[in-house]
């Protein structure tokens, strides 16, 4: 697929000096397949999950190879667990201050030894240089051992990686939705839908006026890039 997706389990994420981890869907790999810089982001990430049922059928149909699902919410689960068994800290830049407050009061509970610092950046398209050091200077004045980036894609993306040198955080993780699945904004679906592979028609079924597109037309979309690859490999060039 052209993408250095990661094939291992949680407890398997490399131990780098600083790592920046990004996720990647098929909306995403649409997304990208038109943003050049977006695409270069994803492809130069320190770990690529694969977070999409779609992302996994793919790459075992292009090469053969059979990898787990791991979606944003399993990474974030995953990493305030271990955060709690040492007393670790993390930070929650992007999404609104409610938004954020919720998942502040949540986290006391279910991860009472949890350090946690917020921030909410600007709600807009483009940050201007100010507001990029308003944001880098609240992270570093927390220094978190993982930051959690949540501004939706791909401007969460390109903005870790633009940023990455100067944050002092030993993880990077954009999780986008993550924060309202957490806060309880937004209703993550069940565990019956995740285990079938069809968290994406939960989502679909909770908001269809916000997901068809992303879901429905992205997902053809998405097949026409899957089947053009199989054919290009196939075939020696592309159809």
């Amino acid at each position: 697929m052209g993408y250095p997706l990661f094939t291992g389990s949680l407890n398997q994420l490399p131990k780098l000096s600083k790592t920046l981890i990004n996720t990647i869907n098929q909306y995403s790999y649409c997304v990208a397949e038109k943003d050049a810089g977006f695409k270069k982001v994803l492809q130069e990430s320190d770990i690529l999950l694969p977070d999409g049922i779609g992302i996994v059928g793919a790459e075992r149909l292009l090469s053969g190879q059979k990898i787990t699902k791991i979606a944003g919410a399993d990474l974030h689960a995953y990493l305030l667990t271990q955060l709690n068994k040492k007393g670790g800290s993390c930070f929650y830049l992007g999404s609104s201050d409610k938004t954020l407050s919720r998942i502040k009061e949540r986290l006391a509970v279910d991860y009472p030894l949890v350090g946690v610092g917020i921030y909410s950046p600007p709600f807009k398209a483009k940050f201007n240089e100010t507001e990029n050091q308003q944001m880098t200077e609240a992270v570093n004045a927390f220094k978190p051992d993982v930051l959690f980036v949540g501004m939706t894609a791909p401007k969460q993306e390109k903005w870790a990686f633009a940023h990455k040198d100067q944050l002092d955080a030993k993880l990077i993780c954009s999780i986008g939705a993550v924060f309202d699945f957490y806060a309880g904004t937004i209703e993550r679906p069940g565990e019956i839908w995740i285990s079938l592979g069809l968290e994406w028609l939960g989502r679909l079924v909770k908001e269809p006026k916000r997901m068809w597109k992303r879901y429905l037309y992205y997902g053809g979309v998405f097949a026409y890039y899957v089947l053009r690859e199989k054919s290009r490999k196939r075939f020696g060039r592309v159809q």
